[in-house]
């Protein structure tokens, strides 16, 4: 059974019916616990593989598919609890099958990319539940898998996620260049020998190894916010595809260390903290270049070129 942390106040910590006190009182005292330093060390590694695979999900508009392979991997994940296997390989097993899943009803069947995609996401979703349900423990494991425990990352995840995060940095760095071809125009990528089709295998497959490696940080329900509001956060404030990606890095990992401490405060948890950080800092990138923007139009032309 995966270990449930929840936090009390700013003077203590509740750790299942055990209460500790911590040891440097403070705003950032959660820092000051083993299992929050590895929580926010393996969620930093989260946000680095989100942010440059996030920044290519907003540009392609994939939004969709991520949100299906989260829910798709949903049932490798319920067998793999059930049957106290690990948990990563039932998700990377289930969303692989997806991905295959969702080629085959387009080439077999006919269906277009977004019908395939849907009928796949309830199909998955379902399946999920229904071994869930089955599960002894249901409420338990149905809390785990949909919302995450970010505080229960372990140094072997952490090395787990550290593979990810530089496979993921590694491929996106490899297949840079097929990437915006495709984005432009797949057959100016093909005309340039880029292999467009490679390179689109390659990038779901970036996307199901951030939604695979995003699951016990935030669960299956919330992968996608950590995939996208960073991306979204950084896209108003550059245009350049590798500043972007390591823009939102930045705001993931920020995200996490304001969803650890506003789950440390507020008693909440953690994941759907980390979560809600994220959206928040989206929009609050949002607001701060809106209104520098309105700032800048109102102000004269002949003081606005000296700010150039």
């Amino acid at each position: 059974m995966i270990p449930v942390y929840e936090f009390d106040n700013h003077s203590q910590i509740r750790l299942g019916s055990l209460i500790v006190t911590p040891p440097h009182p403070g705003f950032l005292e959660p820092l000051a616990f083993d299992f929050v330093q590895r929580g926010l060390l393996g969620g930093s590694l989260v946000a680095i593989l989100c942010g440059v695979v996030g920044t290519w999900v907003v540009i392609r508009g994939m939004a969709f598919l991520g949100e299906a392979l989260a829910h798709g991997m949903l049932p490798g994940v319920a067998l793999a609890t059930v049957l106290s296997l690990p948990v990563l390989l039932g998700g990377t097993l289930s969303a692989i099958a997806m991905s295959l899943g969702i080629g085959m009803l387009q080439r077999r069947a006919r269906l277009s990319y977004d019908s395939s995609i849907g009928l796949l996401f309830v199909s998955m979703l379902a399946l999920g539940v229904i071994i869930i349900s089955h599960s002894g423990s249901f409420a338990t494991d149905a809390t785990a898998i949909l919302f995450g425990d970010i505080l229960a990352i372990d140094a072997d995840d952490i090395i787990v996620l550290a593979v990810a995060a530089g496979l993921g940095v590694a491929t996106a760095a490899l297949f840079h260049r097929s990437f915006i071809a495709s984005s432009v125009d797949p057959r100016v990528a093909a005309v340039l020998r880029l292999r467009p089709q490679v390179g689109q295998v390659a990038l779901v497959g970036l996307v199901t190894l951030a939604v695979v490696a995003s699951y016990q940080a935030v669960g299956s329900m919330l992968v996608v916010g950590l995939l996208l509001a960073p991306a979204i956060a950084a896209g108003h404030w550059t245009t350049r595809i590798s500043a972007r990606m390591a823009l939102a890095a930045g705001f993931g990992i920020a995200a996490v260390t304001l969803g650890l401490l506003a789950s440390w405060y507020a008693a909440t948890a953690a994941g759907a903290s980390v979560a809600a950080a994220a959206i928040l800092l989206a929009a609050g990138s949002w607001a701060v270049r809106a209104g520098l923007t309105s700032a800048r139009s109102r102000m004269p032309a002949t003081r606005r070129r000296q700010t150039v």
